[in-house]
């Protein structure tokens, strides 16, 4: 060991000890001096009851649930009626058009050039036959004065019969040339939504071949394929309801303006096709959606009526959502809100149906806000 180092003494070590000895004291003594001197805290209110709905069981009616497809009622594909090269594309995909717009073009150039050549046409046979007229006036004139012979008088009618008759022939060939060259311009049969255009300009189109396809907005069904034995079981006038999962869930449900069952079986699949009229002026609902048909039934296989169906349901807005987490806040026994994990079903008119881990009577938590921050301030 070094001898430089000096060792501390113990009369040293005792002071130093005696001094933290007072700083703590002196410390112990200036907390409790504020603590005498601080006004004491308020007790918080006590919390406001919690808005809460007995979960209750409620009858259904007993429903079979069909896959469907958005069809439109009227829906065309306007093909080509000549030949040529499409120059000119005044629509696209998604524009509403009204009947009689100009959608496509093709190259009518000699379209054009032959209804010229008949209109030419047309235009000499008219003046070939105003003169065979003034000659056949003529002709019976000098007739009835016996100056021409009964022979003379024939071959000048038959001339001005010719004459009519080339004419006319020859107006009906500029009209049909003419009509020949309206087809190289296209127009919309109908008002409606162009949803597809499978050509472009310098496309060759040909007689058939599809221009492009347009529906009218204002008129959609759904339509779903229904076993024969669940259509057999379908009241007159079955009251459907028409679901649309796309859309939010103000507009998911729809009630149909009309029900259609196709009278005929498919031999394949033994199904029934069913069609439901959607209300007009849904513009959100396009072609080739997905939607569910909600059929209820009243005779089971054995032809007697259905028993009603109960489910147990909830208000919507009562739903916590948190992650992968979908549950309740359902008060025990002391009225404390407790977060429990449940099921969903499917949700109608502001309310939700619990498949599992809810039992009938328990009371649910409509603000799951307020359950939350009790949740949180008790803990």
């Amino acid at each position: 060991m070094n001898a430089n180092v000096r060792q501390p003494t113990s009369g040293h070590c005792q002071k130093v000890t005696l001094v933290r000895h007072n700083c703590f004291a002196f410390c112990f003594a200036a907390l409790a001096s504020i603590s005498m001197a601080a006004p004491a805290e308020s007790v918080p209110d006590s919390p406001e009851p919690l808005r809460a709905t007995v979960a209750g069981v409620a009858a259904t009616t007993t429903a079979s649930v069909f896959d469907g497809v958005v069809e439109a009622v009227r829906q065309t594909v306007v093909a080509a009626q000549v030949s040529g090269v499409v120059v000119r594309l005044d629509a696209e995909p998604g524009d509403r058009v009204e009947a009689g717009q100009v959608l496509l073009r093709i190259d009518a150039r000699a379209a054009e050039q032959s209804a010229a050549a008949s209109d030419a046409q047309v235009q000499a046979a008219r003046a070939a036959l105003e003169l065979a007229t003034k000659d056949f006036e003529r002709q019976q004139r000098l007739f009835q004065k016996n100056y021409i012979s009964q022979a003379a008088m024939e071959r000048a009618e038959s001339a001005y019969k010719s004459a009519q008759a080339q004419a006319r022939a020859l107006l009906a060939q500029a009209d049909a040339a003419r009509t020949q060259s309206g087809y190289h311009v296209v127009r919309a049969p109908f008002a409606g939504v162009v949803s597809e255009v499978p050509v472009s300009i310098g496309d060759m189109a040909m007689p058939g071949r599809p221009l492009l396809t347009m529906y009218d907005p204002t008129a959609l069904r759904v339509t779903a394929a229904v076993p024969q034995s669940v259509a057999v079981r379908m009241p007159d006038d079955p009251e459907l309801r028409i679901e649309l999962p796309s859309l939010p869930s103000d507009l998911m449900w729809v009630v149909p303006t009309e029900v259609q069952r196709l009278p005929t079986v498919d031999a394949s699949t033994h199904t029934v096709e069913l069609r439901a009229l959607l209300p007009a002026g849904m513009g959100v609902v396009a072609p080739g959606m997905f939607a569910r048909l909600w059929l209820p039934t009243t005779r089971d296989d054995f032809g007697g009526p259905v028993a009603g169906a109960t489910r147990l349901s909830v208000p919507l807005k009562a739903v916590v959502r948190r992650a992968e987490l979908t549950g309740l806040y359902v008060l025990d026994a002391q009225g404390r809100p407790v977060l429990r994990q449940v099921r969903l079903g499917r949700s109608t008119d502001g309310q939700v149906e619990i498949l599992s881990g809810l039992m009938p009577g328990e009371r649910v938590v409509i603000d799951p806000l307020s359950a939350a921050r009790t949740h949180r301030d008790r803990r």
